[in-house]
This record gives C-alpha cells, sequence and structure tokens, in this order.
C-alpha cells in the first residue's frame, strides 16, 4: 500500500510538472536527430554509428534527470517521512528509481524504432537494440540512485555527480552498444546481454539497500 502510495504521488508530481520531464526527451530526440546533419545523410555511416549514438543519447538523458530523483523530496521534507516511515527505506528507494526509469527511459525506449530509422539502423538489428536497453537502462538508474544519495546533501552537486556516474555507466554503454556492433558483424551476442542482465539482477539486489544506507549517511 505504501509503495504503490509513493507510485501514484510520484507519477502524479511527474504529471504536474510534465514540462520539465519531458526536457531528458526532447534532449535525446535531438541529439540523435542532429547526428544526420553533422554527417550527412549516408545510410552507411549512420547505420555504424547508430548504436553508439541512441545508447550516448538516453544515458546522457537519464544522467541530466538524475539529480532530482531526490532532491524535491529533500526540499519539501518528505524524504525525511520516508526515513522515518514503518516501510523498508530500501523497497521506498525501489518504488522512486522505478519512477525515475519509467518517465525518463521508458518514453525513449519506445521512441527508439523511430531512432532508428533515422539512423538507418537495419531492421534485424532492431531487437538486440531493444533488448539492450531494458536490460541497461534500469541499470543505470539503478546505479544513479545510489550516487544521487551519496551527494543529495550538497548543494549544486550536478558536475560531481557527472563525474561519479560516467566510469560506472562506461561499462553498461560498452555492453549495450556492443551488442548490437557484435549483432551488426554476425558476431554472438548473448554473451553481452547476460551481462547486462546479471548487472541488472545484482543492482536490484544491492542498490537499493545501498542507496538507502548512503541516504542515511548523507542526512546525518
Amino acid at each position: 500500500m505504501a509503495c504503490r502510495a509513493l507510485l501514484m504521488r510520484d507519477f502524479r508530481l511527474i504529471w504536474r510538472r510534465r514540462g520539465d520531464a519531458l526536457n531528458p526527451v526532447l534532449f535525446a530526440l535531438l541529439v540523435i536527430a542532429l547526428f544526420p546533419l553533422a554527417l550527412g545523410p549516408q545510410p552507411d555511416v549512420l547505420a555504424r554509428i547508430a548504436p553508439g549514438v541512441i545508447w550516448v543519447a538516453l544515458l546522457l538523458a537519464g544522467l541530466l534527470s538524475l539529480d532530482t530523483l531526490f532532491r524535491s523530496d529533500l526540499e519539501d521534507g518528505s524524504l525525511e517521512q520516508l526515513m522515518l516511515a514503518p516501510q523498508p527505506l530500501a523497497v521506498m528507494i525501489a518504488c522512486k528509481i522505478l519512477v525515475h526509469w519509467a518517465s525518463t527511459a521508458l518514453p525513449l525506449i519506445l521512441a527508439t524504432p523511430l531512432f532508428a530509422a533515422l539512423l538507418y539502423l537495419p531492421t534485424r538489428e532492431l531487437p538486440v537494440l531493444l533488448y539492450s536497453l531494458l536490460l541497461g537502462t534500469p541499470l543505470l538508474s539503478l546505479i544513479g540512485a545510489v550516487i544521487v544519495a551519496l551527494t543529495v546533501g550538497m548543494r549544486r552537486s550536478g558536475m560531481l555527480l557527472a563525474l561519479l556516474a560516467l566510469p560506472l555507466y562506461v561499462p553498461v554503454l560498452i555492453f549495450g552498444a556492443g551488442s548490437v556492433m557484435a549483432a551488426a558483424q554476425g558476431l554472438p551476442y548473448d554473451g553481452a546481454l547476460l551481462l547486462l542482465a546479471a548487472g541488472l539482477i545484482m543492482a536490484l539486489v544491492l542498490a537499493p539497500l545501498a542507496a538507502a544506507t548512503a541516504l542515511r549517511i548523507a542526512l546525518q
């Protein structure tokens, strides 16, 4: 019940601030749309870089909205209420991570077929790209939540947040884009997807617990 109430509250807040919530989506769309203009309409060149471009655009879009994960709750005092609630804090944090992923990454994943068409990505590679995004983007949100929890008490922590998050995001980016590159070359790509799945399972278990501990330390 508490988790459902928190989900409904956060989605309601996002709907009220839907202009701000659309910024990461528009940012990713602009980044992807600018590549054909910069490199020219050469299908072979665009198709070769398409997986990396789409992955980088989604990664940066998620990073752009990462600072807001706990910031508004800290400012209005609801974060302290969550910490004092009888429900496990890790479960509440997992609900907030789900909201962040659903409001930032999920719309972009749904728009990925359009992005792939803009970059002339072959149709046979699109399922691999979608699988990698469905496994990788929740992992990025879980990793980012731990970093945000560590820096939530700092003012103007955006640059520090990016510096801490990007080194941890790079392996996810490599395996995600690399799986599509391997599929394009006719090489086995299952290993990269399985590594992303293993990382996601570990993060689902450990990241909410780590974020809860980091929040308690940061707000002491």
